[in-house]
């Protein structure tokens, strides 16, 4: 039995050689990369909701460079510290992306022998395919973080790295005392491509901690400094940010005269345990 859920019922997915189906009848078919389209046309906003493909692979091509390692690294030994003891432990990555992080954490956790089954879904059928080719041992899923299909109380641990959030959502498929992993961007996240982008560069926003139904155990922050001498290197970094699909000829055309660029990159991974509400 899977954790994945029905879209259509809620009834439980079982997973066969090549589909998911549920006892209502409903079958999903698995996609040749190995995920699993539990999308309903319903919750589409377009066409093809979510990133497309030319920044699912820009991502890919940075976060492979191993820019963004201090914050896998820093990601992994937090869940490690986290990990509790409960038997056969799952893990879902909520907007998982391309699977950079996700099968940087559940390797992390096989290597300690604290193996969790490892689930990842995103709203995006270009980073769930990603994902799948990236981490083929974990089971992936095109869906919304806002109607995740995955079963109540399924989850010993949920991942959220920049993506939305949903906390009813995430709070109803968390084991009571479960662990809830968030990265948000630190105020001066890439404040030298901000620079090099904008007049006036703005400092990210400070976020309120107190989130309904988690307790907050501890927040860790990490900084370091990222020095890019490959345009390509560069224009990757600008296209797997929000700030390409925000700018415009102008400042595109400032990115690509550039040969090298220094920025700091600020990220905050907060730990919640899921707690009962009233």
């Amino acid at each position: 039995m899977s954790l994945f859920c029905c879209p259509l019922c809620a009834a439980p997915l079982t997973r066969g050689d090549h589909s998911y189906t549920c006892p209502g009848g409903h079958s999903f078919d698995l996609a040749a990369a190995g995920y699993v389209h539990l999308l309903p046309a319903n919750r589409k906003h377009s066409q093809n909701p979510g990133d497309d493909k030319a920044m699912v692979a820009a991502r890919s091509a940075f976060l492979d460079r191993g820019y963004y390692a201090p914050l896998r690294d820093a990601l992994c030994g937090l869940a490690l510290r986290s990990a509790g003891d409960r038997p056969a432990p799952a893990l879902l990555d909520s907007g998982c992306g391309e699977g950079y992080y996700t099968e940087g954490v559940s390797k992390a956790l096989a290597q300690a022998d604290l193996q969790m089954e490892t689930y990842g879904v995103d709203i995006s059928k270009s980073a769930a395919d990603a994902a799948a080719k990236r981490c083929p041992n974990a089971h992936f899923a095109v869906g919304s973080v806002y109607h995740l299909p995955v079963a109540d109380r399924c989850c010993d641990m949920l991942m959220t790295i920049f993506a939305p959030y949903c906390g009813e959502e995430y709070h109803r498929v968390l084991h009571k005392g479960g662990t809830m992993l968030m990265v948000i961007p630190g105020q001066q996240h890439l404040w030298g491509l901000k620079e090099a982008i904008y007049d006036v560069p703005y400092p990210n926003a400070v976020r309120d901690y107190a989130l309904d139904g988690f307790e907050l155990i501890q927040a860790e922050y990490v900084d370091s400094w990222l020095k890019l001498d490959d345009p390509a290197d560069i224009q990757n970094l600008f296209q797997m940010t929000p700030y390409y699909y925000k700018t415009g000829r102008e400042e595109h055309a400032r990115l690509e005269q550039l040969e090298s660029l220094s920025t700091q990159i600020s990220f905050e991974i907060l730990q919640y345990r899921a707690v009962e509400t009233e």
